[in-house]
């Protein structure tokens, strides 16, 4: 005769009890790292330079645009992206200023006179160099992980804005970024993978 033997209801209790003490210390370190935690660890880094890949995604065409060059910071307010492949093209931001070249020709504008270009350009500078006061001026953001490896959700404040660009999701570890994800409103989207490099490194073509 096969004896069935019942759970030992001690053992399923103190496994219980484990299993919701272990999910609140988890909770706990989680809630601890919050927006003004990760701008605080982001804003120790001045300045930076890294080599890019971006792929996007364009419904119309029914293929994946690939792109790739380096990016460039110093805080508080400048940004450059440089495009090596497929063609050359540069874009820096300095303030409220953008400038961008293309070829032999260059044009200059307000940031803030483009706000569909803007909302994206501050996602990343704002990232890049801390600037809380930025992103929440901007965005509804939304950061999940620890300081080790962390997500950072951000949603255009603006129903206009939202009309261009959905959501924008930024993943680093621990003071870099390595990676921006882009979803437009018309379904298009952008990913960009982000390598840091040294000074010297970023130099070479």
């Amino acid at each position: 005769m096969r004896i069935t033997r019942l759970p030992d209801p001690a053992a399923a209790l103190r496994a219980t009890l484990l299993a919701v003490l272990l999910a609140g210390g988890l909770a706990a370190r989680a809630a601890g790292f919050d927006l003004p935690a990760l701008m605080q660890q982001l804003a120790q880094v001045r300045s930076g330079q890294a080599v890019f890949v971006e792929d996007r995604r364009v419904q119309q065409l029914d293929q994946t645009l690939r792109s790739s060059g380096r990016l460039s910071f110093t805080a508080p307010d400048t940004f450059v992206r440089e495009t090596l492949k497929p063609s050359h093209e540069r874009m820096a931001v300095v303030g409220n200023q953008l400038t961008m070249s293309r070829g032999d020709r260059t044009r200059t504008a307000l940031l803030d006179s483009v706000p569909e270009a803007a909302v994206v350009v501050e996602a990343i500078r704002g990232t890049l160099t801390g600037n809380r006061d930025t992103l929440e001026r901007y965005f509804d953001a939304t950061v999940q992980g620890s300081a080790e490896q962390w997500q950072l959700d951000l949603v255009p404040r603006e129903p206009r804005l939202r009309g261009q660009v959905s959501h924008l999701r930024i993943t680093g570890r621990r003071s870099q970024v390595r990676e921006v994800r882009i979803t437009l409103a018309d379904g298009d989207s952008s990913v960009m993978r982000i390598e840091p490099v040294t000074p010297d490194a970023a130099a070479r073509p």
